[in-house]
C-alpha cells in the first residue's frame, strides 16, 4: 500500500527539468558569447589585455663591419696578413626604450663588437725561418642615448581596455654618447732598425664621443613580444696611447646589421 505523502509527491508537478534545460540554456549562450568575443579578438589584432605598453626592452645580435680607415690600419694591413673584413664581427646589444610620444622613444643601450686575429708579418720571418706571429684585438662598447622616431602608427586603442599592436612598424632614429675602446696586439715584433726579433703587448684603450643613426622595421609576433631588424651606423674618432706614438686618430666608426627580441613593458592595469 502506497503511501498518502508518496502519491501527493508524485502527482506535484517538477521543476527539475525547466531549470535544468534553463542552467544548460545559460551555460552555452555563455560559451557562446565567450567564443565569439575572443574570435572578435582573433580578428582585430593581438591585443593588450589593459593598456598600450610604456617602455621595451630589446635584446640585439648580429653583424658588425668596422670603417677600418686609418693609419693604424693601414699599417698592419699592409706589414701583416690581416685585411680590413678581419676587423668584422659579431656585435651585440641591448636597449631600453621609453615611450614619450605615440610615435616617439626616448632610448638609451649598449652593445659590444669585437674581433680577435692571429696574424704574422708578409714580408719576414724568424733566424729559424719560422713565422713571426701575433694576435691583434678590436673591441668596442658604445654606450648611447637617442630618439626613435616610428613611421607609422604602432597600435590602436579598442575600447577602454585593449591595446592592439600594428604588425608591422618601420622606424628610424639617431643619438650620442660615449664609447670605450681597445686595440691590443701581442706577440713577435721587428725591430726595423736592428732587424731584431722580439716579444711584446701593445695596448690603446680610451672612452671616447660617438653618435650614430639607425633604421629599422619592428615586427609584431605577440601581444607583448616583437622582432626586430636594424641598421646602424656610428662614427667616432680618437687618439691613441703612447704605445702607439706616431700614429693619427683610430678610426672606430662601423656599420652594424643586427635582429632583436624586444619584450614591450605595459606598465599594470590602467
Amino acid at each position: 500500500m502506497q503511501h498518502p505523502l508518496a502519491r501527493d509527491h508524485a502527482s506535484r508537478p517538477s521543476l527539475a527539468g525547466p531549470l535544468r534545460r534553463i542552467l544548460t540554456a545559460s551555460v552555452v549562450a555563455a560559451c557562446i558569447g565567450a567564443a565569439a568575443r575572443s574570435a572578435e579578438a582573433q580578428e582585430v589584432g593581438r591585443g593588450f589585455l589593459f593598456r598600450q605598453p610604456r617602455a621595451s626592452l630589446t635584446l640585439r645580435a648580429g653583424f658588425d663591419r668596422a670603417s677600418a680607415q686609418s693609419d693604424i690600419f693601414d699599417d698592419v694591413t699592409d706589414n701583416l696578413t690581416l685585411d680590413r673584413g678581419d676587423f668584422a664581427g659579431v656585435r651585440l646589444g641591448l636597449d631600453l626604450a621609453i615611450r614619450m610620444a605615440p610615435r616617439l622613444d626616448l632610448v638609451v643601450g649598449s652593445g659590444y663588437a669585437g674581433t680577435n686575429e692571429r696574424s704574422e708579418f708578409r714580408d719576414f720571418v724568424d733566424n729559424n725561418d719560422l713565422p713571426i706571429e701575433q694576435t691583434t684585438t678590436f673591441q668596442r662598447v658604445p654606450v648611447t642615448a637617442g630618439v626613435t622616431a616610428y613611421l607609422t602608427s604602432r597600435g590602436r586603442s579598442i575600447g577602454r581596455f585593449a591595446y592592439v599592436p600594428a604588425r608591422f612598424v618601420p622606424y628610424v632614429g639617431g643619438g650620442i654618447g660615449a664609447m670605450w675602446y681597445r686595440f691590443r696586439q701581442t706577440g713577435d715584433f721587428i725591430n726595423f732598425e736592428t732587424n731584431d726579433v722580439f716579444s711584446d703587448t701593445f695596448v690603446s684603450s680610451r672612452w671616447t664621443p660617438t653618435a650614430h643613426a639607425l633604421a629599422g622595421i619592428e615586427l609584431s609576433v605577440g601581444p607583448r613580444i616583437a622582432v626586430t631588424g636594424e641598421g646602424k651606423y656610428e662614427v667616432a674618432r680618437t687618439e691613441m696611447s703612447d704605445d702607439f706614438d706616431g700614429f693619427d686618430k683610430i678610426d672606430l666608426s662601423g656599420f652594424s646589421a643586427t635582429i632583436g627580441i624586444q619584450l614591450r613593458l605595459s606598465g599594470g592595469s590602467p
